[in-house]
């Protein structure tokens, strides 16, 4: 089987990715096999934190095009994030992986709130934590979230889990056949190039604290597992050259 070369992860998965086909709202067979595949990472023995988007429900950028306050839309949008946490988390139970999701905007009713020594208890404990409502603020995106989390619990690594493409490219691949696909880059790339893999706030947060990121397919079955095993799919993203 091979041993994991990560031992605590923050995997990030986009809102666009849990709408599958239907293009709005939740697939429930993209989010259960998603569930499946983080199910086989656990099985490995490694601790998993997962932030989810929203923009399968609402964007809070698109929100500001139709006229509506930046920060009343951002907030909206933190509320699509709890939506999904609260749909990935019932998959994952479903198949008997005990999760916990813990939101920056206090709801008790619904999930914990966050709280650093817990949210690393829990992984501790071999439960999946669900870090949802983004970092709590607007004017944040859910990368910098992945990025700030990542940081806090000491991840080891982030694992971008992406819908359409498998990798960072020099173009829109869909748009430009001559887009190359990058294997490795820095985050000076990235945002010297304005590659688009992750906002500015997100890419100098983890490079200032030397978080790795890996860019991948989560379409394709078996991949988290064959990042964690240490397989070169996709592109990773280094503070610095290697």
């Amino acid at each position: 089987m091979g041993q994991p070369v990560f031992k605590r992860i923050v995997l990030k998965v986009s809102g666009e990715s849990l709408s599958g086909n239907l293009g709005y709202g939740i697939e429930a067979s993209v989010i259960s096999e998603i569930a499946e595949q983080v199910k086989e990472v656990i099985a490995l023995g490694v601790e998993v934190a997962i932030v989810v988007g929203g923009g399968n429900i609402w964007r809070g950028i698109a929100g500001t095009e139709k006229g509506i306050d930046r920060a009343t839309a951002d907030y909206m949008g933190m509320l699509a994030t709890v939506m999904n946490s609260l749909a990935l988390q019932d998959a994952l139970e479903q198949i008997e992986v005990p999760t916990r999701v813990q939101t920056s905007i206090a709801m008790q009713q619904i999930a914990e709130p966050y709280i650093r020594r817990r949210a690393i208890r829990h992984l501790e404990k071999g439960r999946v934590v669900i870090f949802a409502a983004g970092t709590g603020n607007p004017f944040f995106s859910t990368d910098t979230t992945a990025a700030l989390r990542a940081a806090e619990i000491e991840a080891e690594v982030i694992l971008m889990a992406k819908n359409k493409v498998d990798g960072v490219y020099s173009a829109d691949p869909f748009k430009d056949s001559s887009a190359e696909k990058y294997e490795e880059l820095t985050y000076m790339d990235v945002i010297s190039k304005n590659l688009g893999v992750m906002d500015s706030t997100a890419s100098s947060l983890c490079m200032d604290n030397n978080i790795p990121l890996v860019v991948f397919a989560i379409t394709e079955k078996g991949n988290i597992k064959k990042v964690v095993l240490g397989e070169k799919i996709g592109t990773i993203v280094r503070g610095s050259a290697k």
